[in-house]
């Protein structure tokens, strides 16, 4: 029985970190890798605009729902194994992926390697509360910020280096040598004290209901004002429906004995503000940057490489911004300024990055990224961390997850709905100018993806400039979701941060019950 009765060393932390680091820079590279190429995967494959959005919808759909479902798991059995099966249905499903024939076996993988990396981002979060304390973890907030650096950084670089060089096909297969690692490290160096086993209830309702009011408004979204009317019979028993299952998740959960999601966490107004600030952070982080890649390749006539090297600047400030936010918490105690000053510059990133077109200067582009990756950095892990600190031990995976899913939602919700705001303002500028023009042009007003190289003259300053206004409006919608994250954070109250970790407080929890049960055992 692996037993652990005293704090862990410095060293024996960063052993156990080094299997977890691995396996969310797994995650990460399998989502980020494919950024950079997703322009040229949807026009080769012959999809439009709405398959674009759909390809990352559906991994952050299947991403959101499950993320509760493991985090949930990860109270009630053992957490290295659960995070070991993450790795293997997020590899496996990414790897098939590459031998996508059509946007729908395409969208198909992405939705089930959405649930490995709902796990490996619930997981992750909660196994570094189990070994190192709220106090403790900015310390290694530097390692962490290293690791996501590296593979939002290199993910899309090397995803336009392989797509350049052998094909999109092989970007699909670049995690696999990553995963098997992480599960090799994770089995050897990650020890954790063995859970009490119970019967575990697994909430199939709740996920059936959280599924279908989300899928439902997602599909309205995205095909209202094209296949039927904002105002029709399709539009009210697809809105009615979601609101229907919506409510009853409420009912649901209520009653059920292990909800998915935990209404008792909601009396916690810390859990509260956090879970409104994700979404905010969500919408405007997943919902905006996602469209970073078509700016660059159709506005900008960028290769897949270039439009990755573009995101640099924006990854750079993640991670100067959580290293040093990360260090400062850990020696003053102190972190809910931090939070203020993130949501107010992520908020200012977005509105710069709406007042882009064809021809703003790059080094321009590159400052307002760095403003809106800062903010980032100095927000999201923070939102957990804060909400981490406040739990009781015994549901700090179900609170994990909570902000986790919530985040992700509200990251699909916005892919969805400013995909949905992009298709639309795109259609329209390129109607009117080739109208103006005096052109037909076929196909190019259509809603599929344009390839640039393969326009000339008017036309394709046409493209060019319909998708930076698209793309530019998309930000500018972020940005009120952001000011809703200033206005949380500000609400937040500052909990002194604890100094016990996760695995601390569960051994004293135990020695507690069993010093109770010894005078009740001695009666008898």
């Amino acid at each position: 029985m692996e037993q652990q009765d005293k704090a862990m060393t410095h060293r024996e932390v960063l052993e156990a970190l080094s299997g977890i680091m691995l396996g969310m820079f797994v995650s990460i590279l399998a989502t980020s890798v494919v950024s950079s190429s997703l322009p040229k995967i949807i026009a080769d494959l012959g999809g439009t605009q709405a398959a674009f959005t759909w390809v990352v919808t559906a991994t952050l759909l299947t991403t959101a729902i499950s993320t509760p479902i493991w985090g949930k798991l990860s109270d009630l059995v053992n957490r290295k194994t659960l995070i070991q099966v993450a790795l293997v249905i997020s590899v496996v499903s990414s790897a098939a992926a590459g031998f996508s024939e059509s946007t729908e076996m395409l969208i198909a993988c992405r939705a089930v390697q959405g649930v490995g990396a709902g796990g490996l981002m619930a997981l992750g979060s909660v196994l570094i509360a189990d070994i190192i304390s709220p106090r403790e973890r900015g310390r290694y907030m530097g390692l962490l910020g290293s690791v996501m650096a590296v593979g939002m950084v290199g993910g899309p670089l090397l995803g336009g280096i392989i797509t350049d060089s052998f094909g999109w096909e092989w970007n699909f297969f670049v995690g696999l040598p990553f995963a098997i690692a992480a599960i090799v490290v994770l089995q050897r160096t990650l020890h954790l004290p063995p859970v009490v086993e119970r019967r575990v209830r697994i909430d199939y309702l709740g996920i059936m209901l959280i599924s279908t009011g989300v899928a439902l408004l997602l599909l309205w979204v995205t095909f209202a004002g094209n296949n039927f009317d904002w105002v029709s019979w399709q539009s009210a028993a697809m809105v009615g429906g979601a609101v229907l299952a919506l409510g009853l998740v409420v009912v649901v959960e209520a009653r059920f004995p292990e909800p998915l999601i935990p209404l008792v966490l909601f009396k916690n107004r810390t859990v509260v503000l956090s879970v409104v600030a994700s979404i905010a952070v969500g919408i405007g982080m997943f919902g905006s940057a996602v469209f970073l890649s078509q700016y660059m390749q159709i506005s900008r006539g960028m290769s897949p490489t270039q439009s990755g090297l573009m995101t640099t600047p924006m990854v750079v400030g993640i991670f100067l911004s959580s290293t040093l936010s990360g260090q400062l918490i850990s020696r003053y105690g102190r972190y809910r300024g931090y939070m203020i000053a993130g949501s107010i510059l992520l908020a200012a990133g977005l509105g710069l990055m709406g007042t882009i077109d064809s021809h703003t200067s790059l080094v321009l582009i590159g400052v307002y990224l760095a403003v809106l990756g800062i903010g980032l950095g100095m927000l999201q892990q923070n939102l957990v961390l804060a909400v981490q600190n406040t739990l009781p031990v015994r549901d700090i995976g179900s609170g994990t997850s909570l902000v986790a899913f919530f985040r992700t939602l509200g990251g699909t919700m916005g892919v969805s709905v400013l995909g949905a705001a992009l298709t639309l303002r795109v259609t329209d500028e390129m109607r009117t100018g080739l109208a103006d023009l005096g052109i037909e042009a076929p196909g190019i007003a259509s809603g599929s993806l344009p390839d640039v190289h393969t326009l000339s003259g008017p036309v394709r300053e046409l493209v060019e400039s319909a998708y930076a206004a698209g793309i530019a409006e998309v930000f500018l919608i972020g940005v009120p979701f952001a000011l809703v994250s200033v206005v949380c954070v500000f609400l937040l109250r500052e909990v002194p941060l604890g100094a016990r970790s996760g695995i601390e407080q569960r051994l004293a929890e135990e020695v507690r019950r069993l010093d109770d049960d010894a005078p009740a055992q001695g009666a008898r």
